[in-house]
């Protein structure tokens, strides 16, 4: 199975609702698709989002790198020479993560139709299911309150809540939560870099002193800064999950080495694809470090490659995909199945994802 053609299109989804974060905010997750066609008819699927507030990835980026740089190191290789492919791609360009874990998802996506095989189960990955955590955007106490109750009449057992805009409505927000969903209820804070590393432990310890039970507070700080995220990580008891300030194995080694970190957030448009994720997950074991599995504003075309990794590897043990959830339509056929928080893979080969409707396809570069 050889790659003859690499297929761009942009694909746009409405959200049910604004989903707003310190960092942006946005009413639809518009991504870039991306289709390895093989010489026996075979499609792999991939895609990256842009988000330049996070990654610096942008549409016009994604689709130059995909187009000039990753598709003739990709155009005419065989699919079963899969560390070949996936290296060329990794050292196409400096940077470029997105669009390079798109390629990457599509890689393992036709290494997995080559092989007849689910991607998860080539992994000796078992276990078929798992629940994912649902996220409260960044509002006023009141409306994060009420999507919580509603979130957790769904059927939510574990919210993820954003903050870091201020320290006092931050407070508000995570209380007001607390009162309505009860103590059964896991809550995940997330400040997306908002806080300096005194106003962080001064919240993080607040929130301690208050009672409120937080299982964890995703990347308080800024994402360079490694000394204030260690700071924090010492100063307190609730475990800290980096996630901005780990993208590469790289990345990885250093908040390990430092114990910056209690815990690693694991995104594929950081880490560049699942050939990235799956070393990080590696060096997280080894280091007795848990590991998340989470997802920028994806469709269900990357998150279904997050789903298999997750269930390949026993490190990966809090889940983080609620992206499709907060859609209002579902253009992928195949693919993971979602009902309501429970997810679950399907045994088809590869991703197990047969088309993506309402591409709008765009450049192809053949060989």
């Amino acid at each position: 199975m050889r790659i003859t053609e690499l297929r761009l299109g942009t694909l746009s989804i409405p959200l049910k609702k604004p989903f707003k974060t310190a960092l942006r905010s946005t009413d639809t997750v518009t991504t870039n698709i991306v289709a390895l066609v093989s010489d026996t008819g075979a499609v792999g699927y991939g895609e990256a989002p842009p988000t330049a507030a996070i990654t610096g990835d942008t549409d016009g980026s994604i689709t130059c790198t995909l187009a000039t740089r990753i598709a003739p190191a990709l155009i005419g290789r065989d699919v079963s020479e899969l560390q070949d492919a996936v290296s060329a791609v990794a050292h196409s360009a400096v940077g470029n993560t997105s669009a390079k874990a798109a390629a990457d998802i599509a890689l393992h996506d036709l290494w997995g139709k080559l092989c007849g095989q689910p991607l998860y189960r080539l992994w000796g990955g078992t276990k078929r299911t798992f629940t994912t955590d649902y996220t409260i955007s960044l509002n006023a106490p009141e409306e994060m309150a009420r999507d919580a109750v509603e979130a957790v009449r769904d059927g939510y057992d574990a919210l993820k809540i954003k903050v870091g805009i201020d320290f006092r409505l931050d407070m508000e927000r995570i209380g007001a939560v607390r009162r309505v969903v009860g103590p059964e209820v896991l809550l995940r804070v997330d400040a997306n870099q908002g806080w300096t590393p005194k106003e962080a432990i001064r919240t993080i310890r607040y929130m301690e002193d208050e009672g409120l039970d937080i299982e964890l507070v995703e990347q308080p700080v800024a994402s360079h800064d490694i000394e204030g995220l260690k700071r924090v990580t010492d100063a307190v008891e609730t475990a800290i999950l980096a996630d901005e300030s780990v993208y590469s194995p790289r990345d990885a080694l250093h908040l390990i080495s430092l114990r910056a970190a209690d815990m690693l957030n694991i995104k594929l448009m950081k880490s560049g694809g699942l050939s990235g994720a799956l070393t990080i997950c590696g060096m997280a074991e080894s280091a007795g470090m848990e590991c998340m599995i989470g997802a920028m504003m994806e469709s269900k075309v990357s998150v279904t490659a997050a789903a298999h990794l997750a269930m390949a590897r026993r490190v990966v043990t809090k889940y983080d995909l609620d992206p499709p959830i907060l859609c209002a339509s579902d253009p992928v056929r195949g693919g993971v199945i979602y009902d309501g928080a429970v997810l679950e893979l399907n045994d088809a080969p590869g991703l197990g994802i047969d088309s993506v409707e309402g591409v709008a396809w765009g450049e192809s570069v053949k060989g």
